[in-house]
């Protein structure tokens, strides 16, 4: 079938795209207060004569030849930010293009992603002959893995099979990915005057509990994301210095693999470590697709590579086959001066166009 052609050019989409991240980075849009970035988004796509429905500060759209008969492909990624560190030299909510940069904060994790996925769906909204439907969700409460993101938007959504997750991978596809699990344990011991033996001290007796677990390897082990990761990323315990504590408290932070899941690792942590363990959460699961799945296929035989990707995303708690895929480079993500190349949204664009097109 002969390809239809967008109405949009190469550089209407990249002004569209660029005029519409300036725009988001302009209105601050912290995890729970994205109101004003969710209506930007839907001036924006009324303004290209495109309805969207809306949920809570979820934003959503459909192709305009939409078949329910028709599974769909989800576009989705988020537009609430971090709050900006004290390390930034400029202003975060001053969008300042310069040496081919665009500065600002939420512009590399994830508005990048964002402008890019909302210019390929209008490239492809009023095509005829896509064999599936194209869904975008441009969704809240990423940066915290809130309820009301993603996760509460998914069953207001069609039949989706496939979603594309926008976060900054340097447009190669992210085939596998990390869960999260936050376990806060307690160790318990005797209280006591420190001028006095104690052979039941809970600093001492957590300390040789948690250097066992932090030496502790997992025997399986990942093809694509290597071992699952133990992070001791706080500890708290005793107020006065002539007091032995009655126990002391720690945070550790475990990066799983595909290998297990959060319940598996929670247990087994818990079977080598004598202090009390409780997990936040278990939702946010590693997640993994196969290399022969379409869509990966299809960004290989246009040269994009592909990895096991460390960091966490909306992807974990998505319950569909799913790939992140996005412009930018995670390792600017929540930076002081964070900024996206310009030139990076121009590649993000073409790239997300170019394997659709393989695959719708």
């Amino acid at each position: 079938m002969q390809e239809l052609k967008s109405v949009y050019n190469k550089e209407e989409l990249l002004n569209n795209a660029v005029g519409l991240l300036k725009n988001l980075i302009e209105i601050p849009s912290f995890s729970k207060d994205e109101f004003n970035t969710s209506v930007e988004i839907e001036n924006f796509f009324k303004k290209h004569q495109i309805p969207t429905k809306r949920f809570k500060n979820n934003i959503w759209a459909v192709n305009k030849n939409f078949d329910v008969f028709k599974p769909s492909v989800l576009l989705n990624t988020h537009h609430d930010t971090v709050k900006p560190n004290k390390a930034y030299t400029l202003d975060p909510f001053l969008p300042l293009q310069k040496d081919g940069k665009l500065y600002g904060l939420g512009s590399n994790d994830a508005g990048a992603s964002l402008v890019s996925m909302a210019q390929v769906f209008l490239h492809f909204y009023e095509r005829e002959d896509l064999k599936y439907n194209l869904v975008i969700a441009l969704t809240a409460e990423e940066e915290i893995s809130g309820f009301d993101g993603i996760e509460a938007l998914f069953p207001q959504l069609p039949n989706i099979e496939f979603a594309i997750v926008g976060e900054p991978t340097q447009m190669n596809l992210a085939i596998a990915e990390k869960g999260l699990l936050v376990i806060d344990g307690e160790m318990k011991g005797t209280p006591s005057h420190a001028a006095h033996p104690n052979e039941d001290n809970s600093i001492v007796k957590c300390m040789k509990d948690l250097q066992h677990i932090l030496s502790f390897t997992f025997p399986k082990v990942s093809e694509y994301l290597g071992a699952v990761k133990i992070t001791l990323s706080g500890i708290r315990a005793g107020v006065q210095h002539n007091v032995v504590p009655e126990s002391c408290h720690f945070t550790l932070d475990v990066r799983v693999t595909d290998e297990y899941s959060n319940k598996e690792t929670f247990e087994i942590i818990q079977s080598q470590m004598k202090s009390t363990l409780t997990a936040r959460s278990f939702r946010l699961n590693s997640s993994k697709i196969e290399m022969e799945h379409p869509f990966v296929k299809a960004g290989i035989e246009i040269g994009r590579t592909t990895y096991g990707s460390p960091t966490s995303s909306d992807q974990a708690i998505i319950p569909c086959t799913s790939v992140k895929l996005g412009p930018g480079d995670s390792r600017r993500s929540h930076t002081a001066d964070e900024f996206i190349f310009i030139n990076e949204i121009e590649e993000g664009i073409d790239i997300y166009i170019r394997i659709l097109e393989k695959v719708l």
